[in-house]
């Protein structure tokens, strides 16, 4: 199965959202940043006063207290003249701003392949043997005529699969093909480390099955989600249709789909357990599947999936798999599981479908999400191809845009970021000895990857042919999960990568021990080689230490340096641990979104990002002040290194979302909107306290502070 990052969609630690704009609120004038004397500031500066540049300056919103609001104050001026693209739920000032722009070198890349020339840009030039597979990839999608065209005949041998199921066996069949495909209706098999022997790769079973993001979205009964469910039906209803025009009863069939999906969805763990790696491991062999799960057809399922060899899996939730394997097995009806199966085939593919599918599921995705406007086609092609042959595609990206030099500093502020961690360590005052050393040799076992990979992923065996779009998607699908399962038995491959390097996001993996910075990231406002070091430190600093504090969070914690899942804490110092740790799932609790009492964060579910922004702060802060003690720079402007600190950090973070997208970030995502991932730290940190001469009366200064590393 494919992974996300531990930090969002975004990214991915990606996700943000912007203050409510209807409040009113009497907020004190902000205090004068510091005026330095002309003798302390002897380089001067070329961007005004402050020293900051007119990006920086013009994201400022100065009738706001940086005691009060900072990140009203740091973003208000961005917010108040953002506006949201069409195609988008949601903007950030850093993330959607790169992506922007990668994708529009990416569009540059894709087009030039499918001309079959070399890519060129900055005065470089690159081709591979991928090239011409990625060209036709992405001219295949372009092909808007040659879909239309085509209509619904890529998918007519797979819908008389379906059609054809006569009994509970060939239902078996059917799944393990939709499964080998890329599909997950049902539940979904892949592959992982084992969490107790992380030298092991195994298989690995997990709920999957719905059609709405999570199960509340089946289960709460309030009047806006009795409402979008309502969308939810009627949109299965119109795409089962669109699948079989002359098909006699779309009402009925959609509300099969609601209840088949509604009885997956009773029994499906909750977003908060899931995020307690104990309560997801339960380790079986094939043998012990096929007698706690007798009610499936284990064998000709798995050979129809190609995984024959798995012979140990991590079954994540044996209590939604038993209630699967029952409906499976007679609970409901050969017929109504034709209906959910085609329904599930045709979301999974409708973005290769004729423009009709196209537009109905962007219907569903506006409903949940506000989107006013379908992503350009451009856009939609240049993600599909990253989807499928990322690294091929991530290869000529690295080539045309990142430089030695810059790779060489990030490691260094990595380095530096990590030496903070052993030295906070050092001084924690409620970690015993034994914890502490532990901890210190895990901090040292940690692996880092930055940029790309050091060896490029093959796509041999991967077929992609001109002018056949939607069987190129499934080709990508299968040649993964075919990859995944190789993986099974094998030696794990620590060299491997989660992300495709044009992705602006970064992620900690606790069974590895690894942080990972693609290229993608590595981009002004987050890092420029020729960017201020404060604002570099406070914010891919702070990124950095974000990740590095996974390792050491509510979850990342109960896993040892090597990546297994063991209990390497004193009893007393985990005791102490989860007391700290509650202090901030109490404290983002308390939040609110969109000016509702009631639209609260989960702190249960955004505990362990909570945790991360807590520590990459104040570890990306403790990397500078060291940083500052061993190379002095002079200061350029009125805006002092550690004002400049966190104002890095905090832009990194203006973002805006429409009003059902924030909605659904605060229902389904595992990272708090922007505006509390700014406030909620620093109204911790005396260091920010200090730094802007905040008084304890402060809104932004917190009494009873939350504090682990």
């Amino acid at each position: 199965m494919r992974k996300a990052s531990f930090l969002l969609p975004l990214l991915p630690f990606v996700v943000a959202a912007c203050p409510s704009r209807d409040a009113t609120v009497d907020i004190p004038m902000p205090k004068p940043l510091p005026t330095l004397s002309p003798s302390a500031n002897p380089q001067g500066t070329s961007d005004g006063p402050t020293g900051l540049s007119p990006e920086e300056e013009s994201a400022l919103d100065k009738s706001v207290s940086p005691c009060e609001n900072f990140y009203g104050y740091a973003c208000g001026g961005w917010n108040k003249a953002v506006r949201i693209p069409d195609d988008e739920d949601k903007w950030m000032r850093s993330f959607s701003t790169i992506r922007e722009k990668n994708e529009e070198l990416l569009r540059t890349v894709l087009e030039s392949f499918s001309r079959g020339e070399p890519a060129h840009a900055l005065g470089r030039e690159v081709t591979f043997k991928e090239a011409q597979a990625l060209g036709d990839f992405y001219a295949s999608c372009m092909d808007e005529k040659g879909i239309e065209d085509r209509g619904m005949a890529p998918l007519a041998a797979q819908l008389q699969e379906i059609d054809g199921i006569k009994d509970k066996v060939g239902l078996a069949d059917v799944l393990g093909k939709m499964h080998a495909r890329g599909m997950t209706p049902v539940f979904a098999v892949g592959q992982q480390q084992d969490f107790k022997d992380a030298t092991k790769v195994i298989g690995a079973i997990e709920q999957a099955g719905l059609g709405m993001p999570e199960r509340e979205y089946y289960t709460k009964t309030d009047a806006d989600s009795v409402k979008l469910r309502d969308k939810y039906k009627e949109h299965v209803r119109r795409m089962l249709l669109l699948s079989n025009p002359k098909a006699k009863t779309p009402m009925v069939d959609a509300e099969t789909v609601l209840k088949i999906e509604g009885m997956l969805a009773a029994v499906s763990m909750s977003h908060e357990d899931r995020r307690e790696p104990k309560k997801i491991y339960h380790l079986m062999t094939a043998d012990d599947v096929a007698k706690e799960l007798p009610a499936f057809a284990w064998d000709r399922y798995r050979k129809e999936l190609g995984a024959q060899q798995l012979t140990t899996y991590n079954v994540a939730q044996p209590a939604f798999m038993k209630t699967a394997t029952e409906l499976l097995a007679g609970r409901v009806s050969i017929p109504e599981w034709k209906v959910y199966l085609r329904w599930h085939l045709v979301r999974a593919l409708s973005a290769a479908l004729p423009t009709r599918f196209v537009d109905e599921a962007f219907q569903w995705q506006h409903s949940l999400k506000g989107t006013a406007k379908l992503a350009p086609r451009w856009k939609r092609c240049v993600r599909a191809v990253d989807g499928e042959m990322g690294e091929a595609l991530g290869r000529a990206f690295v080539t045309l845009t990142l430089g030695e030099e810059g790779k060489a500093k990030v490691k260094e502020l990595i380095f530096e970021v990590e030496a903070a961690m052993g030295t906070e360590l050092d001084k924690l005052a409620w970690m015993d000895g034994d914890t502490k050393g532990r901890a210190r040799a895990k901090l040292s076992q940690i692996k880092n990857k930055v940029a790309f990979p050091d060896t490029w992923r093959s796509y041999d065996g991967l077929k992609i042919e001109r002018g056949h779009h939607l069987e190129n998607m499934q080709a990508g699908e299968s040649f993964e999960i075919k990859r995944q399962l190789a993986k099974v038995g094998k030696p794990v491959d620590r060299g491997e990568w989660q992300m495709t390097p044009p992705q602006v996001n970064a992620y900690y993996e606790a069974s590895l021990n690894e942080m990972v910075f693609p290229a993608g990231i590595l981009q002004v406002p987050f890092f420029g080689a020729a960017q201020n070091t404060a604002t570099n430190f406070g914010a891919i600093g702070m990124v950095m230490g974000h990740e590095l504090t996974h390792g050491f969070d509510d979850k990342g914690r109960k896993f040892d340096g090597d990546g297994n899942l063991t209990d390497w804490w004193t009893q007393s110092a985990g005791s102490e641990f989860e007391k700290r740790a509650s202090c901030v799932v109490d404290q983002y609790s308390g939040y609110s979104v969109l000016g509702d009492p009631k639209a609260k964060v989960n702190g249960v579910l955004t505990e362990g990002e909570n945790i991360a922004d807590l520590g990459g702060v104040r570890l990306a802060f403790a990397a500078l002040e060291a940083h500052r003690a061993a190379r002095p720079e002079p200061q350029i402007g009125s805006v002092t290194p550690e004002q400049r600190f966190f104002l890095g950090f905090a832009q990194g973070w203006c973002g805006a979302y429409r009003p059902e997208a924030m909605m659904h970030q605060i229902a389904t995502n595992t990272h708090s909107p922007p505006e509390y991932r700014v406030n909620g730290p620093l109204s911790n940190l005396p260091e920010f306290h200090k730094a802007f001469g905040c008084t304890d009366t402060a809104k932004m200064v917190k009494k009873d502070r939350c504090e682990i590393w």
